[in-house]
């Protein structure tokens, strides 16, 4: 899912998708809560984040995070590690619940 959405995003499900644009569009994840890690992923897997500090690497198993944050990373992961992908990253907004503010631009479901 996180891949598919990350295409969508940047924009290469698109005929014009130019690598240097953002040619993408906003993609809004509802129900996050619904995401399921399979095997051992969840008891496992470590998320590292760093403080900015001597000594301030933090990490974070997977089981003890929000699921919108698990999506958020995962998205992150695959977009350009540069201005551009930071940018692409503000396109992407993840809810937990089937509530969202965005029934004015009047999105249109993806299925995948």
């Amino acid at each position: 899912m996180a891949s598919q959405i990350a295409a969508v995003v940047r924009g290469k499900n698109k005929p014009g998708f130019t690598p240097h644009v953002d040619c993408g569009d906003n993609v809004i994840v509802i129900n996050a809560e619904k995401v399921v890690l399979t095997g051992f992923k969840s008891d496992k897997k470590e998320y590292l984040r760093h403080t900015g500090y001597p000594g301030g690497q933090r990490s974070t198993l997977a089981k003890n995070m929000k699921p919108s944050r698990l999506i958020e990373e995962a998205v992150r992961g695959m977009l350009p590690k540069n201005r551009l992908g930071r940018k692409l990253f503000t396109n992407l907004f993840v809810y937990e619940g089937t509530e969202h503010p965005h029934a004015a631009q009047q999105p249109k479901p993806l299925t995948f």
